[in-house]
This record gives structure tokens, sequence and C-alpha cells, in this order.
């Protein structure tokens, strides 16, 4: 199950940073940059989901550097989670309204949406690896 959620978690980072990044180089928001923002977010909420599975088991040790960095991970990591989802929606209603301001205006938010969601999987990382 660790490794699906790596899998998942880590498709979701290649996901989502195609998305922020193709959309942030073409400076208008496009159908296929949201497409990846969906995936990204997608494969992110699987993994998250066998992540908690896997904390579950009272296997986690909540001491020490490791352990910060995953109270870090989780506080972040739903935050980011409600954030790509907002992110989602809000891409979805710019192209619908198809309004050329918000389209060329949205790659901001994207970028500062991406960087926020960088914490998270960073810390999980990071604080895996010193357990």
């Amino acid at each position: 199950m660790l490794v699906t959620a790596i899998v998942l978690i880590t498709a979701a980072l290649v996901f989502y940073t195609i998305g922020v990044w193709s959309e942030h180089r073409q400076r208008v928001l496009k159908w296929w940059h949201t497409a990846f923002f969906a995936l990204g977010l997608a494969c992110d909420a699987s993994g998250t989901y066998f992540m908690s599975l896997l904390s579950g088991t009272g296997g986690a040790d909540s001491s020490g550097l490791g352990g910060v960095l995953t109270t870090v991970m989780v506080i972040t990591g739903a935050r980011a989670l409600v954030l790509m989802a907002l992110h989602l929606i809000w891409a979805v209603i710019v192209l619908l309204r198809k309004r050329d301001a918000e389209l060329k205006r949205f790659h901001k938010l994207s970028v500062v949406v991406w960087s926020i969601w960088l914490i998270p999987y960073f810390a999980g990382a990071i604080g895996a690896n010193i357990r």
C-alpha cells in the first residue's frame, strides 16, 4: 500500500506541475490545463487516502523531526487538497465564463497554489527519510 501511495502522490506532482507550468508559460488558461489539474487532484486525494490508511495502523513514530514533518504534512496537506479543489473549480468557472482578463490572469493563482502544494509533498518525503 505504501508503494501505491507514493506512486499516486508522485503522479499528482507530475500532473499538477505539467498543468500549472504549461498554463503559466502559455499565459492563457485552456481546458487541457484544467484536465491536468484534475488528474493531479485525483492522484493526490487517492494517495492521501492510502497514506491515511497506513498511518492508522499505529506504525508511525511521531517523535523527533520526522514526527514534526509528518504533522506539518498532515496540516498543510489537508489545506493543499482543499486549495487544489478550489483551484480546479475556479479554473472551470473561468473557462466557462470565457472572460479574456480572467483567462490571462489565472496563471498567477496557479503558481501560488502549486507552491503551497509542494510544502506537504516535500515534508512527507523528508519526514519519511528521517525515520
